[in-house]
């Protein structure tokens, strides 16, 4: 779509409840700025707790030419929050509203809906775990069955909607995408920033420190690891950290595991790793894997959700879900045989520059926005 066939690009609006960082954010970042950066409106609707400053990734795309509505809510104050998402679609008038993350589409697709509006929601990934979680899952499928469309950024996904009983003419299949990067750092300069030895060998881990990443089993690997002076650098927070440093000591593995916390554009430092291990229970389409692949880091990845389709097997290493022995052998040969590593690092750097690049990626969404708006709100399926 470079040159916007079919017309102006639609006003859409993104509206969620973002974190600090994730790859929900990453998402609707690239999204809103690609979309400003062709001449489309585009604006953010933050919905965030009391005291929570807007995450600066988010806050940057003001200067993009996005704009942005942030507003804070006490929790569980579910009425006042629809009622600030009615507010805001009232003063900026969009044609799309696009939500993400359950607690967006339970309370701005609905209110879209009062006002008349098309809706559009991203299904990022299904966490599972306790009851909440799963009561959450629920709610932001029923919510599906009502928007005009549900975007699935991987099959696994689309296989969840469908069988949830939301129409197959409202559920998209579009993966997520990759956003150009202009600046990354060397692996000393990497190295130098996160504060590692220039000389040791050092496995990255990068997310969110919660069950469904699956953290546990990469430092459940650790003692596995046939040689002791390597390291590992977690890269992230979130509520298990705790829990992880407590395990950390209970394996006596303190001083070999680094904690960053939550590093702005880590990508940037990826070069500091001789592989990268995604350890996750559950997952869609995920940003560290493409960013990872985009920067030539050899990766160790369970073979969860979307990974298989992101990531083949010439080009990373693959291994079953909570199994840290299995994690620990696939870690041992990629470290083992630095030649085969490389090559499957620069298989994947190729294949995602061509099938992960935002231009056609944003493409899609266009046509989407437009056939939703040719066809009137409520008339998908």
């Amino acid at each position: 779509m470079s040159d916007a066939p079919g017309g102006a690009l639609p006003r859409v609006l993104h509206a969620l409840a973002p974190g600090p960082v994730g790859g929900l954010e990453s998402v609707v970042s690239m999204l809103a700025r690609e979309w400003a950066g062709r001449g489309g409106g585009a604006a953010l609707a933050m919905a965030l707790d009391p005291g929570v400053p807007v995450p600066a990734g988010l806050a940057a795309l003001a200067a993009a030419g996005v704009d942005l509505f942030p507003f804070w809510t006490p929790p569980r104050a579910y009425w006042r929050e629809r009622a600030d998402y009615l507010r805001i679609f009232r003063e900026w008038r969009p044609a799309v509203v696009h939500s993400h993350g359950y607690r967006a589409d339970v309370l701005a697709g609905p209110a879209a809906g009062v006002l008349g509006l098309p809706r559009v929601s991203t299904f990022h990934g299904f966490t599972g775990g306790g009851w909440k979680n799963r009561l959450y899952e629920y709610l932001q499928i029923r919510a599906a069955r009502r928007c005009d469309a549900a975007i699935a950024v991987s099959a696994p996904i689309r296989v969840r909607l469908l069988a949830s009983r939301v129409s197959p003419a409202r559920v998209h299949l579009i993966p997520n995408a990759l956003a150009r990067r202009e600046a990354v750092l060397d692996r000393t300069a990497a190295r130098a920033v996160l504060g590692l030895d220039p000389t040791a060998t050092v496995i990255g881990w990068v997310g969110r420190l919660s069950p469904e990443k699956g953290p546990d089993i990469l430092l459940r690997a650790i003692p596995h690891l046939a040689d002791p002076a390597w390291r590992v650098s977690m890269i992230g927070d979130g509520p298990l950290r705790a829990q992880l440093q407590e395990l950390v000591d209970q394996l006596g593995l303190a001083d070999r595991v680094s904690w960053h916390g939550l590093i702005p554009d880590a990508a940037r430092c990826y070069a500091a790793f001789d592989c990268l291990v995604l350890s996750s229970r559950t997952e869609g389409t995920p940003i560290v894997l493409l960013e990872a692949m985009a920067g030539g880091i050899p990766v160790i990845a369970t073979r969860v959700g979307g990974v298989p389709d992101v990531v083949r097997e010439d080009e990373a290493l693959l291994v079953a879900p909570d199994d840290p022995a299995a994690l620990a052998a696939a870690v041992g040969t990629a470290l083992a045989d630095r030649a085969g590593a490389r090559g499957r690092a620069a298989r994947a750097a190729t294949r995602v520059a061509g099938d992960y690049a935002p231009g056609p990626w944003l493409d899609r969404h266009a046509e989407l926005y437009r056939s939703i708006l040719a066809r009137g709100p409520g008339q998908n399926g």
